[in-house]
């Protein structure tokens, strides 16, 4: 699926093709730009960029605090080492979602329009301090595990899965860094706050709290009213946090128009 795959500094990044990418795709926590080949494979004529997040995948970890604005000041570097005029449809899940907001929030020069799948709300005070964190246990668990087992233990995990997503979701736990966990840490803004400052038209996709979606209605209809451009948000209901994973043909028919129109 991906065909071309590069590094700028730090950073493993992969496309689609040739082409200059009109969509840029940053994986969740622990996951890596493979586990979106799955859902690419059903994205004809997309012209896509992945980016491994520092210290996960095949990208490289620098020695200083893991914050929300270091991972948005990657995510810019690579786009701006590829350039698209008018900028790029950014699309992110869980932790790269919410790096896609800080991205749109400060560089509205390359983001066109943005997706935020189940971001973290965030809520940290500008001025918070970094602090020490630590792996979390499901984490070193399924670290601990051979690649069949990690396999097999996603599929009783999510039997709902397709089964082209279990293989990349677990491969992307054995690249993950753990030196991360030694470095400081620092929780990231309120998501309704950064929400204020993107001009840029956002599609919010959530699922159900219940099932570990992070953001609820509740949250997403104060969302709605914080956001400074056009935003639409989407419920996709029997969903948990990883919603393109979950129900891939209902957050298909959610981001697929949405794509089409601003890319």
């Amino acid at each position: 699926m991906f065909d071309v795959r590069g590094r700028t500094a730090h950073l493993a990044w992969y496309r689609t093709d040739e082409a200059i990418a009109d969509v840029a795709f940053l994986h969740g926590f622990s996951d890596s730009a493979q586990c979106w080949e799955p859902l690419l494979g059903e994205m004809p004529g997309i012209h896509a960029l992945a980016i491994d997040a520092r210290g996960h995948g095949e990208s490289g970890l620098p020695e200083e605090p893991f914050r929300y604005t270091a991972l948005r000041d990657d995510a810019a570097l690579v786009l701006s080492s590829q350039p698209r005029d008018g900028g790029m449809v950014v699309v992110g899940h869980s932790m790269g979602a919410m790096s896609a907001a800080y991205l749109a929030a400060a560089r509205p020069d390359l983001v066109r329009a943005v997706v935020l799948e189940d971001p973290p709300t965030g809520g940290a005070d500008a001025h918070q301090p970094d602090e020490p964190w630590s792996e979390p246990p499901w984490l070193t668990e399924i670290r601990a595990l051979d690649l069949p087992s990690r396999i097999a233990q996603g599929r009783a995990n999510d039997p709902d899965w397709p089964n082209d997503e279990l293989e990349p979701w677990a491969v992307s736990k054995a690249q993950l860094n753990p030196h991360m966990f030694d470095l400081p840490y620092q929780d990231p803004l309120s998501l309704t706050d950064l929400l204020t400052e993107i001009t840029c038209p956002v599609l919010l996709i959530h699922g159900d709290s219940e099932r570990g979606s992070l953001i609820s209605t509740e949250y997403a209809e104060r969302c709605a009213e914080a956001a400074a451009g056009d935003f639409n948000a989407v419920h996709i209901p029997n969903t948990g946090h990883s919603i393109h994973r979950d129900n891939r043909p209902q957050y298909l028919a959610a981001l697929t128009p949405f794509l089409n129109h601003h890319r």
